[in-house]
């Protein structure tokens, strides 16, 4: 963050100064609302939440160098403390989080704080993904890209809500040229309220899936939350720009929500930023020309999975808006990886099984993507292998999710994956299970079992060298254990074919 006094601070955020015997101490180093990273000269956030209030933590961060803390009460340190909001101011912010009015309040600070420190950065260009699926890879590509014209700012994983959103952004300074953020939504309102805080001069919509579908009713309302984003851009004349995939109805037709200018990418023989004669290799790496108005360039990904050729356009339309040219968008998109965890993450062990760790999180599109990726690498190779696919609940699909969980049994049987493992209980995956035994001859091939550590000692009876094995649920699920597990049963990292962390 910029330096800041304490009675500026207060000033952004409007709170008043409590025990602070110099107004005009700056704050040099990061906000942190986790009291064990607060580092000399920062200013920690004391956050109120469900089951641990850092209000309680404000002395330890003063003691391990925070220069104040930001608070919702007095807290017998320096501290900046603003006012609880009411019910219905709490409401108005969109909050992700289930907080009460001090914790509300202490957010809104945050955000205000986060709008005053990036508009005090003129070079600063600020650009916004949003989509159901894909944001995080989407956002990890487009550090990649555009960080061969400047310094690049991006959130860890999915830091993507009214915390992690302004958080992000305060890890800017005067040397960032770049700041790619994501922005999450659970409703209508949240996309908004996050480009309230940072404003883009950039924003990508990838496309509206089913993700959250059960706390929004219907992809139309999915839509419109969404379309906050191109909503809060600059107009065209101010530089603001929307890029908008093509091959997605509801999301090309936002064009018409924003008067920014609009740059469409896809597969579309229609779309300005565009990819022809794709190709995948035995890892599921797509191989593509990248066609532009400005010429065009072959691009391997570095990146597995198909799904992942929209993202790159994405990444490569954003990277060219901002001087990139077209050889370095293909050598950056070349050398990109999959660095936030449990993404795609592909490694293989020393005795040939690779498990493909996408255990993040789950949505129906999200799974056919991992699933369409897990049997092109079954399939390209020498001698085909076997394929696995060891699969949870994808969580928030609403009414339909039994519906939901059945049709990825029924398309995994299609796709002809080897083997599928369902953990956990309840109806919707009863249903995939169901689904899978129903849809042609399949019968033992799918099994339900009850956990992750039946799942594990079942892997361990009967995979074999050469078997891959992709491990997805959404992200309460914690299925990552048994991709992890796996791996540090037989690992070599010096014969690990592929680490993509």
């Amino acid at each position: 963050m910029i330096e800041m006094s304490l009675a500026r601070l207060a000033e952004v955020v409007g709170g008043t100064l409590r025990d602070v015997p110099d107004p005009d101490a700056l704050v040099t180093g990061t906000v942190e609302f986790d009291s064990r990273k607060v580092t000399p000269g920062g200013l920690f956030l004391a956050l109120p939440g469900a089951r641990v209030d850092g209000h309680e933590h404000a002395a330890a961060a003063v003691e391990a160098g925070a220069v104040a803390v930001l608070a919702a009460r007095p807290v017998g340190v320096p501290a900046i403390v603003v006012e609880p909001l009411g019910p219905s101011d709490s409401n108005a912010m969109a909050l992700e989080h289930d907080v009460d009015g001090s914790g509300a309040a202490v957010l809104a600070a945050l955000a205000r704080l986060a709008r005053s420190v990036t508009s005090e950065l003129p070079d600063l260009t600020v650009v916004g993904v949003t989509g159901s699926s894909g944001k995080t890879s989407t956002k990890d590509l487009l550090a990649a890209v555009l960080a061969p014209l400047g310094p690049v700012v991006a959130p860890p994983g999915s830091f993507n809500n009214e915390l992690g959103h302004p958080w992000t952004a305060l890890r800017a300074d005067r040397d960032t040229r770049f700041l790619a953020l994501e922005l999450s939504a659970r409703g209508v309102g949240h996309v908004a309220a996050l480009a309230r805080a940072v404003p883009p001069r950039i924003g990508v919509v990838l496309n509206v899936g089913t993700a959250h579908l059960g706390e929004f009713g219907s992809r139309e309302a999915i839509a419109l939350a969404k379309g906050e984003l191109v909503e809060a851009l600059p107009p065209a004349e101010d530089g603001g720009v929307a890029v908008l995939n093509a091959d997605d109805r509801l999301v090309s037709a936002m064009a018409h929500r924003t008067s920014a200018r609009v740059v469409t990418v896809g597969l579309s023989s229609s779309a300005d930023v565009r990819a022809v004669d794709v190709q995948l290799d035995d890892q599921a790496r797509a191989e593509f020309t990248l066609v532009t108005a400005a010429g065009s360039v072959r691009v391997t990904l570095g990146v597995h999975g198909e799904h992942q050729v929209g993202n790159a356009l994405a990444a490569a339309a954003v990277a060219l808006e901002c001087g990139a040219t077209l050889d370095q968008v293909a050598a950056a998109l070349g050398g990109a990886r999959a660095v936030s965890v449990k993404r795609m993450d592909v490694q293989t062990r020393a005795d040939g099984v690779t498990v493909v760790n996408d255990s993040y999180n789950a949505n129906p599109d999200s799974v056919r993507a991992a699933l369409k990726a897990l049997v092109t690498m079954g399939r390209s190779a020498a001698t085909p292998r076997r394929t696995w696919a060891v699969l949870g609940e994808m969580a928030e699909l609403g009414p339909n999710t039994v519906i939901e969980h059945d049709a990825i049994g029924r398309f995994l049987v299609r796709l002809d994956v080897s083997r599928l493992i369902v953990v956990g209980e309840g109806r919707p995956l009863r249903g995939m299970h169901q689904g899978a035994v129903m849809e042609g001859s399949w019968g033992d091939e799918s099994m339900l079992v009850p956990d992750p550590e039946a799942a594990l000692e079942v892997l361990r009876r009967e995979v074999r060298p050469g078997d891959i094995v992709l491990v997805k649920a959404s992200q309460s699920v914690g299925l990552w254990t048994v991709a992890e597990a796996l791996l540090a049963d037989v690992h070599d990292p010096e014969t690990s074919e592929e680490h993509d962390r």
